[in-house]
């Protein structure tokens, strides 16, 4: 299990590579759903997502052999885009691997770094992968399987206990589980009194079905959240969610849509889906909790076009 004190040496190490982001109070969220609300705005880190803090935190821990070698990530998007950026900021090479549903832009952007994009027929195929590249000499940055990137994303919740005011319950995505599992030891250790609950998308329920399961199992994805598409989640991750979040809720792809319309129209952010899901399962948590709830909300990324969002409300008959 992630330590605080793991948590706190890593942001002393990646402070001045990375942002700290704001976290603030968000009158519009806060009146459309009734209780305040406050936002930890992580679409504003560099790279547009929280995955700048982890993929920092490891490419900063390896030696100068490992340097030498360069690095590889398997990555729906953000993770992929964090590294090749953050990588290229430290001189050290990167290979993406990248399923061929990925955004484009995604894509595009890790290309535009200069690193080696590798495009695979689907998520599974692209972890792998992992192995014959890690057999070639090159050091593995896992989205979500390190304890060095799990502490990285771990700065997020102690910045959050440190700058937000007095919050009942925090809300934070899962897809492999890294940022949520940082963010959950963060807190526990500095607001213990705290909810923490996790949120999925159908079709990347990775989490989910695995504290069904007891343990990681092995799951069909079909969330258009490409960026909470884990094929299944580590085993590192799921001991830090069953044993320090409340409850992990699952919503639809279309809610999560709806969520990112509503987060551009009432807190004024313009994020993806894998933030979008924030808002319909903070709607479920205020059924649980009743009143009094104060609630914040880690909005982890933005790297989603305007064409996407808008081709996603047009599928879904939003507006």
């Amino acid at each position: 299990m992630i330590g605080i004190s793991e948590i706190e040496a890593k942001a002393e190490r990646i402070a001045g590579h990375v942002v700290r982001t704001p976290t603030v109070p968000s009158p519009g969220l806060s009146a459309l759903l009734g209780v305040p609300v406050t936002l930890k705005l992580e679409l504003l880190q560099r790279t547009g997502s929280f995955k700048a803090r982890g993929a920092t935190a490891k490419l900063l821990s390896l030696s100068e052999r490992e340097r030498a070698a360069g690095v590889v990530a398997v990555s729906g998007g953000n993770h992929g885009i964090a590294l090749a950026v953050m990588a290229a900021a430290l001189d050290v090479k990167a290979t993406v691997v990248m399923p061929r549903s990925a955004p484009t832009r995604s894509v595009e952007l890790v290309a535009a770094t200069g690193a080696s994009v590798r495009l695979t027929d689907d998520m599974a195929e692209a972890f792998a992968l992992m192995k014959p590249l890690q057999e070639e000499g090159l050091t593995l940055v896992h989205p979500f399987d390190d304890p060095v990137v799990i502490a990285g994303q771990g700065t997020v919740g102690l910045e959050l206990a440190a700058d937000a005011g007095d919050l009942t319950d925090v809300v934070v995505s899962i897809g492999g589980g890294g940022l949520i599992s940082g963010v959950a030891a963060a807190l526990r250790a500095l607001r213990p009194g705290v909810r923490v609950w996790g949120v999925e998308t159908e079709g990347a329920e990775a989490m989910s079905e695995a504290l069904a399961a007891g343990g990681p199992v092995p799951v069909t994805l079909s969330s258009i959240s490409s960026t909470l598409s884990a094929p299944s989640v580590s085993q590192l991750t799921y001991d830090h969610v069953s044993a320090l979040v409340d409850e992990v809720l699952v919503v639809p792809d279309r809610e999560a849509v709806q969520g990112t319309l509503d987060l551009a129209d009432h807190a004024k952010v313009w994020s993806e889906p894998a933030a979008g899901c924030l808002l319909p399962a903070a709607r479920r948590v205020l059924e649980r909790v009743g009143d009094g709830a104060r609630l914040g909300l880690v909005v982890c990324g933005g790297n989603a076009t305007t064409g996407d969002v808008m081709a996603w409300a047009e599928r879904f008959g939003l507006r």
